[in-house]
């Protein structure tokens, strides 16, 4: 029998949700979808195991390079720590912007959400990935937007949406896009260095991980140097009480920022980490399949008192529907 993410709405949010499904089968849904893809959706530059293996090679663009300076983020302090044998081993900079909230989700729910998602078809995209869009079509370019087509965000993303309101970061939180992308390893699937427009979507970037953790590599191409300071002993408990002052510095484009994303949890990118900072999924960091939901606000210019208040309006009332099929 189906397992039902579906509650008695009375809101955006809705009531308490019903229990949930316990016969859903992880092992399923880890291994939906294993179908061998011979085409891909590659354009330009862009390329997948699956276009290497038809051109007969490996692209040297596929590999750009890496940057100098490795930093792993720890969420439990919000800093940014020197890897372990590099220049930097043990220098630190404070990295705000990121919130990571760990088992969002239970296996069951996971297993639920990804074998509905699989009940829909996926579309090819670049880099090896598959995709699901449920929101507006967007010409960013020309800053345009139509809603023919939307009609709101999958019905199960209603209870998510609802937890997501349990937390400060995300009390307000009412998205109006969702895109679903599918990450396999026998694919090589990857998403370059980027930043999410900011002209339709608004400061928070919400995204959840499903089916294995990989990790979010984050990099910033402006001018500029990090002021480092050497983490004390300790660390990283030390982190949180202080550390000393500034004594050491690194330019911001030889650095790389790796936030590892544990299977099940949720990310949440504000201000610098969302604005300045590209995120990324490199290649060699997807070792089994991966499944995001990741999730967008409206930005100001949509929003009560904006310049397009009331086309704000109709995308909130369409996406919190919750009777979306991808487009």
């Amino acid at each position: 029998m189906p397992c039902s993410w579906t509650t008695t709405p009375s809101g955006p949010r809705g009531p308490a949700p019903a229990p949930w499904c316990q016969d859903a089968v992880m092992a399923a849904a880890a291994v939906a979808a294993p179908e061998v893809l011979r085409e891909c959706g590659c354009k330009g530059i862009r390329t997948c195991l699956v276009c290497e293996r038809q051109r007969g090679g490996d692209p040297p663009w596929q590999h750009p390079p890496q940057k100098t300076h490795r930093f792993i983020y720890y969420a439990d302090t919000g800093w940014a720590v020197g890897a372990e044998e590099s220049d930097f081993e043990g220098w630190a900079f404070p990295f705000p912007g990121v919130t990571l909230i760990e088992d969002f989700v239970t296996q069951e729910e996971e297993a639920e959400m990804v074998q509905l998602m699989d009940c829909e078809p996926w579309k090819l995209s670049q880099s090896g990935r598959r995709k699901q869009d449920y929101g507006p079509k967007v010409n960013f370019r020309k800053q345009k937007l139509k809603t023919a087509g939307f009609q709101g965000l999958p019905s199960f993303s209603r209870e998510v949406v609802r937890r997501m309101g349990l937390y400060p970061v995300l009390e307000d939180f009412w998205p109006v896009e969702q895109c679903n992308l599918d990450y396999c390893p026998e694919r090589g699937s990857a998403i370059d260095p980027h930043l999410d427009d900011a002209w339709l979507w608004g400061e928070r970037l919400v995204s959840l991980n499903l089916l294995s953790s990989t990790v979010l590599s984050m990099s910033r191409e402006a001018p500029g140097s990090l002021l480092l300071c050497l983490a004390p002993s300790g660390f990283p408990e030390a982190l949180v009480e202080g550390v000393m002052a500034p004594s050491r510095s690194v330019l911001c484009q030889e650095v790389e920022v790796a936030v590892p994303l544990p299977r099940r949890s949720l990310l949440v990118l504000t201000g610098a980490a969302r604005h300045q900072w590209k995120h990324a999924i490199h290649r060699r960091h997807i070792e089994a399949r991966r499944v995001s939901a990741t999730f967008r606000e409206l930005s100001a210019e949509f929003g009560p008192g904006g310049r397009q208040q009331e086309l704000g309006r109709e995308l909130l009332q369409i996406s919190l529907s919750f009777e979306g099929k991808p487009l």
